[in-house]
């Protein structure tokens, strides 16, 4: 009656439950724990040009930026990765909410957590899909990033602390030789 294999398969069923209950007990000891902190954001040399290609003319922003912060208390035994982006956000009349990320860096377990970067170029192009940049008063830069769990939901959390940074009336000279 109690064959071999009816007797795997009740182990095999007992150890997948005792796993099921071990990561839900996994994600409840971790899902309250603080995950933002606050980040210090600087710019410099902030520049516009217009960019001109066979689609269209568009605006084509350049900005550097400094960014202190301290991801520490955001790592816990069950946070694999960060995922960390530096995004800026803005309005145009032709768009209601415009999201270019600049930068991005994926933080393992293990690395150090503090991030200092002084006078960064940004990795990605700043450009609107037109004239929306010139004289924007409204432009913001901010921090945010995704813990890749051990086990759970993928969260997205944004710092405690954003820049705003205005941009030029005018726009520099820009040639491709």
């Amino acid at each position: 009656m109690n064959n071999l294999i009816s007797r795997f398969n009740s182990l095999f069923a007992f150890t997948v439950m005792v796993m099921a209950a071990l990561t839900l007990l996994v994600l409840l000891s971790t899902v309250f724990q603080r995950s933002r902190v606050p980040v210090s954001i600087s710019v410099s040399g902030i520049s516009l040009k217009k960019y001109e290609d066979y689609t269209g003319k568009y605006d084509l922003g350049s900005v550097n930026f400094s960014v202190y912060v301290d991801l520490g208390p955001v790592f816990n035994w069950n946070v694999k990765q960060l995922f960390l982006y530096l995004a800026v956000e803005y309005a145009t009349e032709k768009n209601t909410l415009n999201q270019v990320v600049l930068w991005d860096k994926i933080l393992q377990r293990g690395e150090n957590p503090r991030l200092n970067l002084h006078d960064m170029s940004p990795k990605y192009l700043f450009l609107d899909d037109g004239n929306g940049l010139q004289g924007n008063k409204n432009v913001s830069l901010s921090l945010s990033w995704n813990i890749v769990p051990n086990a759970g939901i993928l969260y997205l959390i944004p710092a405690s602390g954003q820049k705003l940074m205005p941009l030029p009336e005018n726009y520099e000279d820009f040639r491709s030789d």
